[in-house]
């Protein structure tokens, strides 16, 4: 997910989607575990993707703008 994206989103569905990707990662590292995991690149995608959501919630909170 791009960050203009991410910016597009409302506080609400950035909060939603924050949720979401958190139980992605935590059912991928599940799976993972389990052998049942095909693609262990979408782990570290997930990841990034949640950093760039939780990057651009702070940025929100402290009223920083994006250029």
């Amino acid at each position: 997910m791009k960050m203009q994206e991410i910016r597009e989103f409302t506080d609400q569905e950035l909060r939603r989607a924050i949720r979401e990707h958190r139980q992605e990662i935590f059912d991928l590292r599940l799976q993972a575990q389990t052998g049942q995991l095909e693609n262990a690149a979408r782990i570290k995608k997930a990841k990034r993707d949640l950093a760039r959501m939780l990057t651009e919630h702070t940025s929100r909170t402290k009223g920083i703008t994006a250029k």
